[in-house]
């Protein structure tokens, strides 16, 4: 049987700086930029890339587009998604306001400047809390 670990998403963007400093704000995690054309933001379940439009040729020519993703919603989890709202004021584009979901979480969608859609979430049901570990772990 094979194993894989994710260690990863990557998002491919025309502006890097830009892209960089909103996951910044909304995740409170500083941006660790090996070069002008990739940044990670390293949380402790997952990393986001984030590459240059210009790195794509080292992968394939035409192999990724910045902008054109409705496919996938990028995930994070935080410890008050209400506070995090709060703070955010209109400096991102709201698609839905905190929700609490059918599942247990309590939800902010909102788009990225590149339009990837972000929900930031806080389990808010015991059941949600066992499933991310958050009752373990002390995050509420």
């Amino acid at each position: 049987m094979h194993h894989a670990t994710l260690a990863s998403v990557r998002l491919i963007t025309d502006d890097v700086d830009r892209l960089t400093a909103f996951y910044e704000r909304v995740t409170g995690t500083a941006a660790q930029r090996p070069s002008p054309d990739f940044a990670e933001l390293r949380t402790d379940r997952g990393t986001l890339a984030i590459g240059s439009t210009r790195t794509v040729q080292l992968f394939g020519p035409g192999s990724a587009a910045p902008a054109a993703n409705r496919t996938a919603i990028v995930e994070f989890l935080v410890d008050d998604v209400d506070a995090l709202f709060a703070g955010l004021g209109d400096t991102v584009e709201t698609v839905t306001p905190p929700t609490t979901m059918p599942w247990g979480n309590r939800s902010l969608l909102v788009r990225d400047p590149d339009g990837t859609l972000v929900n930031l979430f806080t389990p808010v049901s015991p059941e949600a809390r066992e499933r991310s570990g958050t009752e373990r772990s002390g995050m509420e």
